[in-house]
């Protein structure tokens, strides 16, 4: 059994070494409103000539 507790603690480590070394990650889940992030308008111009053509 102590194994296992020692294990996840090991587990539990690095993972948190992990995530502090891997820059700018947002634990904080799905966003919506302001703070969300979308894609370029260019990307979603480009998408709509191809659905026209039709």
């Amino acid at each position: 059994m102590w194994k296992i507790a020692v294990g996840f603690v090991i587990f539990a480590g690095l993972a948190v070494w992990m995530l502090s070394k891997g820059g700018d990650i947002d634990m904080g889940g799905e966003k919506h409103g302001a703070e969300a992030t979308h894609a370029p308008a260019e990307a979603a111009s480009a998408a709509t000539p191809a659905s026209a053509s039709k």
